[in-house]
């Protein structure tokens, strides 16, 4: 017998179950038990029961988050934020909903409260269905530069990172799935203390056009530039960063990782995903007219988006216990709000980004990002065998 059929000859019984005397109850109770398998006590509680048998389901409390508007919202949100994970999504939500009425219709204030308070394991329960994975990886293009290297000491000591301006520096190729010819590089530079990320494209990573590049980092950051690390590739170790550092009027240190220790640069390393290949995927460039759509592209629509509106996470501690290693995060915050929480930055420097943050809305600005991507990608080859951008 079927659990319907089950419930059905239930429902037919039970009032007669209640109105007969002891003797004929026994006589039902052993039918019922024959008829539906019931242990004899459980029989005697489901014919008992008073009032309408409880519907079959989970038990316990109703759905908090189960408003078609709520998990509507919460997927935009995920999407425009380019699939972020969840306790970043979490600290982003508050930044964003102020000007999700701006692109989507208006959410309520029942909604906007529950977005608000909802917890980053609920955001993975309900983001599950639509979550893709993306385990693809690109190529290496980073080629051991023996020039200089005894007069770029190696890093062996942590920076000073109490003081933003400590900076990380590593290149993307653009290569597809050949480093053979001549293409785009990406040049990404991220301070350590505050997280605040710029990148930049250049031409066959050429130690002019890098040296270009970083002189138009530095003049975006809202920082001084104090420190300088790199890899070993023959684009960081040439003379010309050596001729332009070694008069830099605030740079303290200009050092180098430990070759093959990716973990060295792990701060820029990570970058390469979120900022550069999230963007512009595994995609062969090598068409000379890509550079400038793609340096406009990093300098303002990417750049603003990223630092104002993307939280990061960074870590506070590390141990192991046993075989396994135990990890604390601080809270995640965007780099435009860990820069205003330091205090060797001017408050001209704060009251400027402010100024700024105030006229962004990331829905646009993502808008713009999207807009942008389809004039380059116009002149991408885009192969079967690459993994492409989200």
């Amino acid at each position: 017998m079927g659990k319907n059929e089950r419930q059905a000859y239930l429902k037919a019984i039970r009032s007669r179950y209640r109105r007969t005397g002891k003797k004929a109850k026994a006589a039902i109770l052993d039918e019922f038990c024959a008829v539906c398998g019931y242990h004899r006590k459980y029989a005697i509680r489901l014919l008992s029961r008073r009032g309408k048998a409880r519907p079959p389901g989970r038990p316990g409390r109703k759905p908090r988050y189960a408003a078609p508007e709520l998990l509507m919202a919460l997927k935009r949100l995920w999407f425009a934020s380019d699939l972020m994970c969840s306790k970043k999504l979490k600290a982003a939500i508050p930044l964003w909903l102020p000007h999700y009425a701006t692109v989507y219709p208006a959410l309520t204030a029942e909604t906007q409260a529950q977005l608000r308070s909802i917890s980053a394991a609920t955001i993975d329960r309900l983001l599950q269905p639509v979550r893709v994975v993306h385990p693809r990886r690109g190529l290496g293009g980073t080629r051991p530069g023996s020039l200089l290297k005894n007069q770029i000491p190696i890093r062996t000591h942590f920076w000073d990172v109490a003081q933003p301006g400590f900076m990380e520096a590593d290149t993307v190729a653009h290569c597809g799935n050949s480093l053979a010819g001549s293409f785009v590089w990406s040049l990404t530079m991220t301070d350590i203390l505050t997280s605040w990320t710029e990148s930049r494209a250049t031409w066959d990573k050429g130690a002019a056009g890098v040296l270009t590049q970083i002189r138009d980092i530095e003049a975006h950051l809202p920082f001084v530039l104090r420190g300088f690390d790199c890899d070993n590739g023959s684009e960081f170790l040439n003379y010309h960063l050596v001729r332009y550092f070694t008069g830099h009027p605030s740079l303290k240190s200009f050092t180098r990782s430990r070759p093959y220790k990716k973990n060295d640069n792990a701060h820029v390393e990570q970058k390469n995903w979120s900022h550069v290949r999230q963007l512009f995927g595994y995609d062969r460039f090598e068409e000379p007219q890509l550079l400038p759509l793609m340096n406009d592209l990093y300098t303002h629509e990417w750049s603003l988006y990223q630092n104002h509106f993307c939280p990061s996470m960074k870590l506070q501690e590390k141990h192991r216990i046993n075989s396994k290693y135990v990890k604390k995060y601080d809270p995640p915050q965007t780099p435009y709000q860990r820069v205003l929480a330091a205090d060797q930055i001017s408050d001209d420097a704060k009251q400027r980004l402010r100024t700024i943050h105030q006229s962004l809305n990331p829905f646009i600005l993502k808008q713009a990002i999207e807009k942008k991507l389809q004039t380059i990608f116009k002149l991408v080859k885009v192969t079967s065998n690459v993994r492409q951008r989200i």
